[in-house]
């Protein structure tokens, strides 16, 4: 009985989803309602155990993890580190065809370490690398794309906050997935640089080579981007070496990154105003993850109780399907989501269920979430969604940059997304080799 209310509730949950209400009250009233019934009415039971379970959920520290990534971000972002980090790999990346574009995938992937969110990337390197591609007369789809595409790297190279959320949900080592994401994380930026050369070699007028002499930079702009890169070099060293070499666990390398990029940001010239509005930003973007999160507790509350994992896992293998079946379902399933709600919600939704089936089918838990956040990623970019496609829409100082502009010229890196997904399953050593000291 206690399978079939969970399915019950899941229906539930899916149809108040589609009829617009968050996502997060949708989770809170379907495990209110879903453990009322499996208690039998029993009111007082129910308000206890949810309460409890919200308590419990807020009283783990890993939780602190997701504001203080996002708040060391948010300083970096707004110290300007960003800007310099893209002329740097702009200026080493000159002789490669397409090198605007390379350069901002590099800029992504390395921005990337140091934040926790595609949104901050994406609307960082909006407002700096499109304009420069747009100056040299980069072809408009091609420079959008490379934005938008590359902005993906940031769910997925550590610290992310998919990947924190995975961790949550699935009681694995936060650190551990962080160091498992490195290496897909630069399969996923070479596959993006390697597409970008041979679309530029095959078509030099989607990306026209930059045939004038390089202006040197001044001494003044030298030591800003001097400190900026260091800068992001150090707490890359901080965050993710600390972390692998085992000197922090995952909240703490976050405290010292943010203490690291506060530093950073009053040498780069913030000032108390910025300070503060990047820890009201932070806030902003943290609060609603958090309430999502406790709902998702709820959640898997109900579905452990309810015996809802086994019961569907029992639908899963029961229907003579293969292991390959499966798993094409389940990307399926997530890529359809990705095209109506965010990535943090697919998470919630999905991974309580989907991650112990994966592991009854004999799949490495930790290749598996990989695989997953990047299929999840790849939802970032579809319509009519496609959460980042709106960033850069909204961040872009050109109001010819239309949404279907954005979605062409992103696609490609759709379909690299996927590409990267289907070699992390296939050789799971990918994602797994690098970890293995933490585990």
């Amino acid at each position: 009985m206690g399978g079939e209310i969970v399915l019950y509730m899941l229906v539930l949950l899916i149809v108040l989803i589609l009829l617009g209400v968050h996502i997060g009250v949708s989770l809170a009233v379907c495990s209110g309602l879903g453990l009322y019934i499996m208690f039998r009415g029993n009111t007082e039971a129910a308000v206890s155990l949810i309460s409890n379970t919200a308590y419990e959920a807020v009283r783990k520290d890993v939780f602190a993890v997701i504001p203080l990534f996002v708040l060391m971000g948010d300083f970096i972002w707004r110290s300007g580190a960003a800007s310099d980090l893209y002329r740097i790999c702009d200026r080493t990346l000159r002789r490669l065809p397409g090198r605007l574009a390379i350069a901002t995938i590099a800029g992504n992937t390395v921005f990337a370490a140091v934040t926790g969110v595609s949104i901050a990337s994406a609307a960082a390197f909006s407002r700096i690398a499109y304009p420069e591609m747009k100056k040299l007369g980069y072809k408009q789809t091609f420079a959008l794309g490379a934005v938008a595409g590359s902005a993906c790297l940031g769910m997925l190279i550590p610290p992310s906050v998919l990947l924190i959320v995975w961790a949550i949900l699935t009681e694995m080592s936060v650190g551990a997935l962080f160091i498992a994401g490195v290496g897909p994380g630069i399969l996923l930026a070479l596959l993006f640089s390697g597409y970008v050369i041979i679309a530029a070699i095959m078509n030099p007028s989607i990306a026209p080579a930059y045939d004038k002499p390089l202006v040197e930079p001044s001494r003044e702009e030298n030591r800003s981007e001097l400190i900026g890169g260091l800068g992001i070099l150090a707490l890359i060293m901080i965050v993710i070496g600390g972390i692998w070499l085992g000197f922090f666990t995952p909240t703490e390398a976050a405290a010292f990154g943010v203490l690291a990029a506060l530093v950073l940001g009053v040498i780069k010239g913030m000032r108390i105003a910025d300070i503060m509005e990047s820890m009201y930003q932070a806030g902003r973007t943290t609060a609603p993850i958090m309430f999502l999160l406790i709902a998702a507790q709820m959640y898997s509350r109900l579905l452990a109780l309810g015996g809802g994992v086994n019961y569907i896992q029992g639908m899963f293998l029961d229907s003579n399907l293969t292991p390959l079946m499966i798993l094409g379902l389940m990307t399926l399933i997530w890529l359809v989501l990705g095209m109506l709600i965010d990535s943090v919600s697919i998470i919630l939704l999905t991974v309580p269920i989907f991650s112990p089936i994966a592991m009854s089918l004999g799949y490495d838990p930790i290749a598996f979430a990989i695989f997953g956040i990047l299929v999840i990623e790849a939802g970032l970019l579809s319509p009519p969604f496609g959460l980042l496609v709106y960033t850069v829409r909204g961040s872009v100082p050109d109001k010819t940059a239309t949404l279907k502009k954005i979605f062409i010229g992103s696609s490609p890196y759709f379909v690299l997304i996927l590409v990267a997904a289907a070699i992390v399953i296939s050789f799971p050593g990918i994602a797994t080799m690098l970890p293995g000291s933490l585990l």
